[in-house]
């Protein structure tokens, strides 16, 4: 099939199909205030037809409503997209609790393009923000995982302060019910089984704080949402670069701080910061994160200092986690491998279904029994162990899950990890040697050297075009070292290298140019080819992290990568795509921010495995996704002036006055 890839093309035909005048609703220069607990009730009484809590394209009948004034006057607002917009407004008011709003007119007919971008930059960044302090306690008590369980803070055996501060907040606020407990110095798989029953939280880095309770305060960090309720690993990265985006630098910061905390701390940067993931890390960005917070901050030595803590942490990451057993390889390149024992607990109810079956079965005893004995240790399935092994280390690599690993992930040299890996070495090398003469202090008397860093680039480029480069398809390929080939599975993380800045220009528009022949949809990157997917079917569901799905972390990396490539046209053309789908859905369904989208259909009908975070909500998008809200702003932000007209026009009447009226 021939794509069409010009933007002159892309901009007609979405002209043709979303014509929008400006005249077609009234748009009153006036503000009105509302009651809002009646408002929204009435709201969706006439409106909410199909009584999901929300209006959308869905509902059907009369788009036509009555604002009512406290004050007797009254405003008339027409249409799905407005009327959806009002319903946001109101929930706001009913999320901080107040009685009464004021509704500006014109806000209700903002364009749906800027309507996403304002209300992440004003009200998503701040919701989505937590602390694991007296004050943020109480959201964890208020988790859905921990449903009927007390709220547990597990802190770290080196860390004493922090020890004392949680005891203390414990015996002052009794009705949060909390449990304070310190981890042993060396954290087993076998100690991380045995408190699956007893989950909770894990402390992150802490401030003195005069004006807090306890004196001290948890340093902030944003979370996914949804049921994504801590802080993640590589969300974190994408999401520090939306912030920075929208001048959130001291919240991006702190971020850092409470990853540099988890290495000092636990070792690793933590898939996230729950009891049961103590064993298991995800992809690496701190270098990259650590890098463009400085960029942001003054050139003194409190910011010199802070950057030199960030290296400190990211070399001891990459010396202990990545570059040590289990993780290095005989090919001398890194893999994933999240070491535990049974089942990953925070998987939900059903999900190893299909593998527990027949094992249960084999043995003689039920799914739950099985399931039961196995988590406790009780029953050996060496069967099992070996198909969870490469399951840990999948959900280590982010792509949770995916055909291209599933059964296999522990035996992959993956594109994406050692693009990642070359990528911190490349920034140790420019970095130690721009801020720090070349040579950084480590502490104890060691010391990093840049040519040191350079020398490690060097050498893990050499493996990696070897081992991983098809120079007759001219894309990247994971290696099973373990049998000694080159996979053939076409992924979105064939990109990452030239993201990371490993490849010359000329090669890097090879790969650039095969990558969105193979990967480019209507709605951005999708995740992997069909092909590579294979066929679907009852044994062979759909998974999340192949086609026909896209996610913010491969479009960031693919817009990065083309314009490192100098291909900077095509970089916002899958920009365009990308941030035109979120607008759009946003505008037919009340603006909903999910974490992934079918970038097909540009659809957010993308439930696979564990549906589809952020489609639920009801009122207000409850902070819409993360990663998704920093890609937005970031893509939005590379726009041109004659795109981001075009994104003004976005919304078709039939959005506007529903099926009913032509």
């Amino acid at each position: 099939m021939t794509r069409t890839h010009s933007l002159a093309s892309l901009h007609a035909a979405i002209a043709a199909l979303l014509v929008f005048s400006a005249s077609a609703v009234a748009r009153p220069e006036v503000t009105v205030r509302v009651a809002v607990a009646p408002t929204i009730e009435r709201l969706l009484a006439e409106q909410d037809t199909d009584h999901d809590g929300l209006i959308t394209v869905a509902d059907t009948g009369n788009r036509l409503f009555e604002v009512r004034s406290v004050d007797g006057s009254s405003l008339l607002v027409e249409g799905t997209y407005p009327l959806g917009n009002l319903l946001q407004e109101l929930g706001c008011g009913k999320r901080l609790g107040l009685a009464e709003v004021d509704i500006a007119a014109p806000a209700l007919f903002r364009d749906p393009a800027s309507h996403v971008s304002y209300m992440i930059r004003t009200r998503y960044w701040d919701w989505l923000t937590r602390t694991v302090d007296a004050s943020g306690l109480s959201r964890i008590v208020e988790d859905p995982k921990l449903a009927g369980q007390p709220a547990r803070v597990y802190v770290p055996h080196d860390d004493p302060v922090a020890l004392a501060y949680y005891t203390q907040i414990a015996k002052q606020k009794p009705a949060l019910k909390l449990e304070v407990i310190a981890l042993p110095e060396k954290v087993t798989p076998q100690f991380v089984r045995s408190i699956n029953a007893k989950p909770g939280i894990l402390s992150l880095a802490m401030r003195q704080d005069a004006g807090a309770a306890g004196g001290m305060s948890g340093a902030p960090f944003v979370v996914p949402g949804g049921r994504f309720n801590e802080m993640y690993g590589w969300d974190s990265y994408f999401m520090a670069l939306g912030l920075l985006a929208d001048d959130r630098v001291d919240l991006a910061r702190a971020m850092v701080d409470n990853f540099v905390y988890q290495i000092e701390h636990y070792g690793k940067i933590l898939n996230a910061n729950r009891t049961y993931y103590l064993t298991r890390s995800q992809p690496p960005f701190l270098t990259s994160m650590a890098r463009a917070v400085y960029e942001k901050l003054p050139r003194d030595d409190e910011s010199r200092a802070w950057l030199a803590r960030a290296l400190r942490a990211a070399v001891r990451e990459y010396e202990t986690v990545w570059t040590a057993e289990p993780r290095l390889t005989k090919t001398g390149l890194s893999r994933y491998f999240g070491s535990g024992l049974g089942l990953p607990p925070e998987v939900e109810p059903g999900h190893f279904a299909p593998l527990l079956r027949p094992l249960a079965a084999k043995a003689g005893l039920s799914e739950a029994e099985f399931e039961r004995q196995f988590s406790e240790g009780t029953l050996q399935s060496p069967e099992l162990d070996a198909l969870l092994l490469h399951d840990r280390a999948m959900r280590e690599s982010g792509h949770d899950t995916s055909y291209r690993m599933l059964g296999r992930a522990a035996d992959l040299n993956t594109v994406a990890l050692n693009a990642l890996l070359y990528k911190y070495e490349a920034d140790l090398e420019a970095v130690i040697e721009a801020e720090f003469g070349g040579r950084l202090d480590l502490g104890n008397g060691k010391f990093s050297e840049s040519t040191t860093w350079a020398e490690r680039a060097a050498e893990r480029r050499e493996k990696m075009m070897a081992l991983m480069w098809d120079d007759g398809r001219s894309l990247f390929f994971d290696y099973d070292f373990v049998h000694d080939r080159r996979t053939t599975d076409v992924s979105a993380t064939t990109l990452y290298p030239l993201w990371a800045g490993m490849l010359d220009q000329q090669k890097g528009q090879r790969l650039a140019r095969a990558a969105l022949l193979a990967l480019e949809e209507p709605g951005g990157i999708v995740a992997g080819t069909e092909d590579s997917r294979g066929a679907l079917g009852a044994d062979r569901p759909p998974r999340q992290w192949d086609y026909p799905f896209g996610w913010a972390p491969h479009q960031i990396i693919a817009w990065g990568a083309l314009e490192r490539a100098g291909m900077h046209e095509e970089a916002r053309r899958i920009a365009y795509r990308w941030v035109y789908m979120i607008a759009m859905n946003g505008a037919r369904f009340n603006g909903a921010i999910v974490e992934k989208y079918d970038v097909v259909r540009r659809s957010i009908d993308a439930s696979a495995e564990y549906g589809n975070v952020g489609a639920r909500f009801r009122l207000v998008p409850e902070g819409g996704f993360g990663w998704t809200n920093a890609s937005y702003q970031i893509g939005i932000g590379m726009l041109n002036e004659s795109e981001r007209e075009s994104l003004g026009r976005l919304v078709p009447p039939e959005w506007i006055f529903g099926d009913t009226r032509r």
